[in-house]
């Protein structure tokens, strides 16, 4: 069982964050006091790459990307009902696929849909890429929240197959359910916004909350990577 770390005076607040960026800064320092280096630094994009850069930046780390894509449901595309992991492997919230009866049909062609953009998103920011063999080594992965945690559990899946030891979520807000429950899976979880209740919402966390683009991901990617001669971009 993991190690949940959380901030009390936050706990149960709305609207503790700027923008994604101060909520970087703001687990950037928890993570410098208690996630012991080194460790493979990955956000989950969009949304996890403005708060994970600010961690890469604090600590001079080099960012990672993890795919991981929600499968929507047919008649939204503000919630899910699972998601897959960088190999197209799905994890599916069962308790919610029998609560509104999605048909075998349904969860193919959602699945299907999600497995495209996944593969779209894997093409535009990993470029080929292969993913490391973290040979035992740890693991750090950063989103901008977690609500049913689903993605999240879809990447902790794949890193752990991917050979990671020590395994750490970061991120700014969660609900505490999903992050009980996330526990068992990883070794330490540092969510300084810890809410209860009955409604839960990431975007709550924030002042200025907005849809995270592709071309906001590259640029940070492109601001972060090495220079000529091996120093980084400021």
């Amino acid at each position: 069982m993991g190690r949940l770390l959380f901030d009390p005076a936050l706990r149960d607040r709305t609207y503790v964050f700027r923008d994604r960026a101060a909520a970087g800064r703001k687990l950037a320092a928890l993570v410098r006091e208690h996630v012991p280096r080194p460790f493979h630094l990955f956000a989950i994009p969009a949304g996890g790459v403005p708060v994970a850069a600010e961690i890469a930046r604090d600590l001079a780390l080099p960012l990672d990307l993890v795919i991981v894509r929600k499968i929507q449901l047919p008649w939204t595309t503000e919630a899910g009902f699972g998601a897959l992991d960088p190999e197209g492997r799905a994890l599916l919230n069962q308790d919610l696929v029998r609560r509104v009866n999605l048909s075998p049909q349904q969860i193919e062609t959602q699945t299907a849909k999600t497995l495209a953009g996944l593969r779209e998103r894997e093409a535009r920011f990993r470029q080929g890429r292969p993913y490391p063999d973290l040979a035992g080594g740890a693991a750090l992965v950063v989103d901008d929240g977690l609500a049913s945690g689903y993605t999240m559990r879809a990447a902790v899946r794949f890193l752990r197959e991917k050979g990671a030891g020590r395994l750490v979520v970061a991120v700014p807000t969660a609900l505490e359910r999903t992050a009980r429950e996330l526990l068992p899976r990883v070794d330490l979880l540092v969510c300084p916004n810890l809410r209860g209740g009955l409604s839960f919402a990431v975007a709550d966390a924030y002042e200025n909350w907005y849809d995270v683009e592709e071309a906001e991901v590259l640029a940070i990617l492109a601001a972060l990577a090495p220079a000529p001669g091996g120093e980084r971009h400021p």
